[in-house]
Formats: C-alpha cells, structure tokens, sequence
C-alpha cells in the first residue's frame, strides 16, 4: 500500500467523521425534540377543557408551555443552522 493510499483513506476517514459529528449534534436532537414535543402539547392546549382550566386557574398551561417549547426547539435548530459545527482539525505530526 503507496503512501498516497494512506493519505486518501485518512481524508475519507476525517470526511466521515466530520459527518458524523454533524448529525449527532445535540442541537439539533434537542431542538427536534422540543419542536415534536411543542406541537403535540400546542394541539393539546388549543381546544382546552374546562376540567383542565379550573385546574389552572384559568390559564391555558398546554398551550402556553407549548409555544414555549416550539420557540425553545426553533432556537436550538436556528442556532445549529447559523453557526455549524466546525470539522475536526486533522493533528498536525510533530516531526519539527
């Protein structure tokens, strides 16, 4: 195996993991989740009951926590969109 073998099997290594740490961020787990979980409680608070009211209070928690949590979730998606995270930095050899 030529040494330019070796440098292309590393730089197709270094691309997969790179790719890898992408998609297992954890903004982007945790605002998909919080964007499932906000619509689903969002459903849930827009047609209330009044069982569900007088528990509260009078305020609609359902639907509040859930706009909260679909804002929440944006923001975390939103943030992995405008700032990515970097690839690796590929270790230098220290032969100096």
């Amino acid at each position: 195996m030529s040494e330019h073998d070796v440098q292309r099997e590393v730089s197709e290594l270094q691309a997969k993991s790179a790719t890898a740490a992408r998609i297992f961020d954890l903004r982007r787990i945790i605002g998909g989740l919080f964007v499932l979980y906000g619509i689903i409680v969002t459903i849930a608070g827009i047609n209330p009951s009044d069982a569900t009211l007088d528990k509260a209070e009078g305020i609609n928690i359902n639907l509040w926590t859930g706009l909260g949590m679909l804002l929440l979730g944006i923001f975390f998606l939103v943030w992995l969109r405008l700032r990515p995270t970097p690839p690796p930095v590929p270790e230098e050899k220290k032969d100096a």
